[in-house]
């Protein structure tokens, strides 16, 4: 059984391989309908469940095409219209899900919910989101640098801002594929120390903004209040010296690169003149969530890596 949690499931050699397969899926279909499913139709007859407990444009539409792309189907679900919602256990969903369908991905706000779920599922689950990450937003923003002409070894990604899932599963990946990542994040918002601990020494954070963006490969942020979070005016307040703008692009590398997961809210966390600017890549990152993820279901069936 293989379950997609967090990137370390999967290790160096299975994010490897799946970034390999997700470059050459998405040449292959080159100008295709986005509709047409690959030609081997890899994942054909398998049916993957989308549990939705937080809202979402990017991970709802991009698993949906997904495995339709692959050759498969899917059964979008909101946790508000199950029975999860009205107090049925995340094990008993578990158990439920297993006899319907082929796999699961469920995007929840604990990270407890996603383990629960995965241990008594008898399909694989992948992580959609949870409090505590989102590798599967990085395994897109893994692949969009390497589109960029960038390699991973050695590359310094920054980050400024909230410590959050984010820079979790960042920090995760800088481990596992041999990167540096410098967070800038003011006091009160740091990542938990236990994943700057897990990075072996390939992440530290700082509070001077700049000292992280300086000759940087990839700057990073995300956005500063997540859904159903208290004490906006606050956070808001201490972030504020963080905003990427042109002043902190422009310590970077001359060809850096500009990353945000998505969605974004120009004038708070990054100003309007970076994101839509000619360093962004927002676009072909939040499209990379598709070509991921279809790595990430084949790993998952035991396809590659």
């Amino acid at each position: 059984m293989r379950h997609f949690l967090n990137l370390s499931d999967a290790g160096a050699d299975g994010i490897a391989a799946m970034l390999a397969d997700a470059i050459d899926r998405k040449a292959a279909r080159a100008g295709w309908p986005k509709g047409r499913a690959d030609a081997d139709a890899p994942l054909a007859g398998h049916v993957l469940a989308c549990v939705f407990e937080k809202n979402s444009t990017r991970t709802r539409v991009s698993f949906d095409m997904a495995i339709r792309q692959l050759g498969g189907s899917s059964i979008v679900l909101d946790g508000g219209t199950m029975q999860l919602g009205r107090g049925e256990s995340v094990a008993d969903t578990a158990r439920v899900l297993s006899g319907y369908v082929d796999a699961i991905m469920i995007r929840t706000d604990d990270h407890a919910k996603l383990e629960e779920m995965a241990h008594y599922a008898t399909v694989p689950v992948i992580n959609g989101l949870t409090d505590a990450s989102h590798p599967c937003q990085i395994m897109a923003d893994l692949l969009t640098i390497i589109e960029s002409g960038k390699s991973l070894p050695g590359l310094k990604v920054a980050w400024l801002g909230d410590g959050n899932n984010v820079l979790a599963s960042i920090v995760e990946a800088a481990g596992l594929m041999q990167f540096d990542v410098v967070a800038a994040c003011p006091p009160g918002f740091h990542p938990e120390e236990e994943a700057i601990v897990r990075a072996s020494g390939r992440a530290r954070v700082v509070a001077d903004p700049r000292e992280a963006v300086e000759d940087a490969d990839i700057v990073v942020t995300d956005t500063w209040i997540s859904m159903g979070q208290a004490q906006a005016d606050t956070k808001l307040k201490a972030l504020g010296p963080y905003q990427v703008d042109s002043s902190f692009m422009a310590l970077a590398k001359p060809d850096a690169k500009f990353l945000h997961c998505l969605p974004a809210h120009r004038g708070e966390e990054v100003t309007a003149e970076v994101i839509d600017g000619p360093q962004s890549l927002i676009w072909p990152e939040a499209e990379n969530r598709l070509h991921a993820q279809k790595s990430v279901l084949r790993w998952c069936f035991g396809q590659i890596g």
